[in-house]
């Protein structure tokens, strides 16, 4: 399908459902852990069984609280949970208990960077709600299982303003949310989970027009490139559609990651069809500013601010600085080789997104789980930094640090991997290279600079790349002369 954007304006706004990483659901004593056999996790509270009533989980209200500290929102002091009513099979009460007029969190904002360029994205609302549990398709023939295990599960639903233009903002947007609450620990973000899933409200309009086209939603989006590929595909569907003489029908759809189309799944319903009203089981919720104190006190260091600090106090270029504080675990793993190397930060930063980055991407790790512990990746870059081994040495040694438990000096010393910073040595070898060479020798001399190449290349070959470069160097550049 190809149609011309030229004309037309995309408008887009995310809902976020952000699960929250309490070790209880928010409103009963069952557990949250991800793979229990179905239907285990879910008490009388999950069921609404007759005669049991909810009790609201303080700590999902701090995590809350401190979302929305940390997008410098507005804390309601007062916030009221309602049911929302709808019939689903997978939810056994009939309505959901969710905030609708007095969220938690009112209105914030999160920068988000695209093509160079800073952009600011309002936040309206985010609010505490349940989860409903999941209908299973596959192994049934022909019926449908119900897995009540997430039911009653924590939720932030984190609602944004329709600020977005493109499909890339939107996805910029999702980032940079998603690396916001792991760095907050609210949230451990796993998308495969269902942890971080986006609905994305998508419309069109003309250029220069002030009114907003008619939008649809598309539910239940769990990666960033399908947050991408279903919003261009319906960009495309409702331009085509309204240049072909048609009107966009608002409507929820569903992302077929598949076929790459999205396809109706049902009208969709105004907030008067869930006939929203306050929970008459649930007290209403005051904040008092020493809560609001108490938790402003522990917020940590936020990602935008611990990027410029990266830049300013140890001198990284942008991309390093943006690639070390993509997670907190990565920039709290960045600072300790630091610490514990005393080596120049750049040569850390270099190594952390080079060779160990390539290293945990080839295996499929995380930092977290890194074989090679900042203690003993630092112990290798203070080797190289006093100058015992060459670069090229050190990558020799990084693979055997990988592969086992020996310090970067045990490596170097059973291997006899000691740089040769001996003149002498170094001299004999560079005295031989140049006699056994005079085509090149009288190249160099005649104006071929490219020939030195080959000249630090035979010494390094000779003395098994144990030679320091910086003498080889200096001491070649003397003797060509």
């Amino acid at each position: 399908m190809t149609t011309s954007t030229s004309q037309w304006e995309t408008v887009i706004g995310l809902e976020i459902h952000t699960q929250l990483a309490t070790k209880s659901k928010i409103f009963s004593g069952a557990s949250t852990a991800y793979g229990a056999e179905p239907n285990t996790q879910a008490c009388a509270v999950d069921l609404g069984l007759p005669g049991v009533l909810p009790v609201l989980n303080k700590e999902a209200v701090r995590m809350a609280v401190i979302f929305g500290m940390a997008i410098e929102a507005q804390i309601a002091p007062y916030s009221v949970f309602a049911r929302k009513n709808y019939f689903y099979p997978d939810l056994p009460k009939g309505y959901q208990i969710s905030q609708f007029e007095l969220p938690i969190v009112g209105n914030g904002h999160l920068d988000i960077e695209v093509d160079g360029a800073t952009k600011r994205i309002g936040i309206t609302r985010a609010h505490l709600e349940e989860d409903a549990g999941k209908s299973l398709h596959e192994n049934f023939h022909g019926l449908t299982g119900i897995d009540l295990n997430r039911a009653g599960t924590p939720l932030l639903e984190i609602v944004s303003e329709p600020d977005m233009r493109s499909a890339k903002e939107a996805v910029a947007y999702m980032r940079k949310l998603h690396e916001l609450v792991r760095y907050l620990g609210i949230c451990d973000g796993n998308m495969q989970e269902g942890s971080f899933r986006c609905d994305a409200n998508v419309s069109v309009r003309p250029k220069g027009q002030k009114e907003f086209g008619t939008r649809a939603e598309i539910k239940n989006i769990n990666s960033f490139k399908f947050v991408e590929k279903a919003i261009n595909h319906e960009v495309e569907r409702q331009i085509e559609l309204l240049e072909s003489g048609g009107k966009v029908v608002q409507e929820t759809r569903l992302y077929d990651s598949v076929k790459d189309e999205t396809r109706s799944m049902r009208s969709k319903e105004e907030a008067n069809d869930y006939r929203y009203f306050p929970d008459p089981d649930l007290l209403p919720v005051f904040i008092d500013e020493d809560f609001k104190t108490e938790i402003k006190a522990a917020l940590p260091e936020l990602p935008d601010a611990k990027k410029q600090r990266f830049k300013d106090s140890y001198g990284l270029d942008e991309e390093s600085a943006t690639i070390l504080t993509s997670s907190r675990p990565l920039a709290d793993y960045f600072e300790a080789v630091v610490k514990a190397s005393a080596s120049e930060a750049k040569l850390c930063a270099n190594w952390i997104t080079g060779e160990l980055s390539a290293a945990l991407n080839k295996a499929g790790l995380d930092i977290t789980e890194s074989p090679v512990s900042h203690e003993r990746l630092a112990g290798l870059l203070a080797r190289i930094s006093d100058e015992t081994i060459s670069g090229k040495i050190a990558k020799q040694v990084f693979e055997e640090l990988w592969q086992g438990s020996s310090t970067a000096d045990d490596i170097i010393a059973a291997k006899g991997l000691k740089q040769i910073t001996d003149t002498g040595a170094i001299e004999a070898i560079i005295d031989k290279i140049i006699a056994d060479n005079p085509g090149q020798v009288e190249q160099y001399r005649s104006g071929k600079d490219k020939v030195f190449g080959f000249f630090v290349g035979q010494v390094m070959k000779e003395m098994q790349g144990k030679a320091s470069p910086g003498e080889v160097n200096k001491m070649l550049k003397d003797k060509l002369k």
